[in-house]
């Protein structure tokens, strides 16, 4: 699955399922913009990318600020001329907790991030893509989608059956362009997010659930790991994926199909 030539834009790349993609996407013949709101974790990816011999630069910008998104879609234009592959990967965990504590600007915090943050990506990406085509990918999760036993993750939850609904839409409409739409929803992953996220009383709402023993019925309960989410993030940049656009899939070794 070559990407010999084309340009891919990689929110989120700093680090966990960004970073390892933007790897992987430069291994496999990608020029790369690597793009976190953290300079000092994407000036190493890049590093890593360019010590391999492969090409990539890294750009500073904030997902949910539109003049920053633009600025990061006219780097790579100024640098390569085109872009080819947009990996809209940045988000947050943000705060967990019963409704009447969130307070509003919890809220808007991971709305502007993953909801906004994917308007924007891809609303600054789409008039460089329509040149030629290409390929847009959304990371949603199985929360929202799936899975909705995770009680407090509503502000969460709401953002990533979102991003599913906007890439189904998306798919329609820029299908003529020759733009495909997908989103990937991962489950446990062997990434850093999960520290992140603020959980405050949620043991107020929690609804008790028995599950199955085991979590994972396809891995013996084991996360996946960063690098299989990249593979599969490969596959929808690739050609090799070119009739497959509107779709969601799962990467959660079925865990989703117990605990929804």
């Amino acid at each position: 699955m070559t990407l010999s030539g084309k340009v891919a834009l990689v929110t989120g790349a700093g680090s966990g399922i960004g970073k390892a993609t933007a790897v992987l996407f430069a291994q496999q013949g990608a020029r790369v913009g690597v793009l976190s709101h953290t300079s000092d974790e994407i000036e190493q990816t890049v590093k890593e990318i360019t010590a391999q011999g492969h090409e990539a630069i890294a750009i500073t910008a904030d997902v949910a600020r539109e003049q920053d998104m633009q600025r990061a879609v006219q780097q790579l234009i100024e640098r390569w001329g085109r872009l080819d592959i947009v990996f809209a990967n940045a988000g947050i965990n943000g705060v967990w907790a019963p409704i009447e504590e969130i307070s509003v600007d919890e809220w808007m915090k991971t709305i502007n991030t993953n909801l906004t943050g994917t308007f924007l990506t891809i609303k600054s990406a789409v008039p460089s893509l329509k040149k030629q085509g290409g390929s847009i990918i959304v990371t949603a999760s199985v929360n929202g989608t799936r899975i909705f036993s995770n009680t407090g993750a509503t502000a969460y939850s709401s953002t990533k059956a979102a991003q599913v609904a906007m890439t189904k839409m998306l798919a329609v409409e820029l299908g003529r362009s020759k733009i495909r739409v997908n989103v990937i929803c991962p489950g446990a992953v062997d990434t850093e997010i999960n520290a992140n996220t603020q959980q405050r009383d949620v043991e107020k709402v929690k609804i008790p659930a028995e599950f199955p023993e085991g979590s994972t019925p396809l891995a013996d309960g084991e996360s996946a790991s960063s690098e299989q989410v990249a593979q599969l993030a490969l596959f929808l940049a690739s050609d090799v994926s070119s009739h497959i656009s509107g779709t969601e899939i799962w990467i959660d070794g079925a865990s989703s199909l117990l605990r929804g």
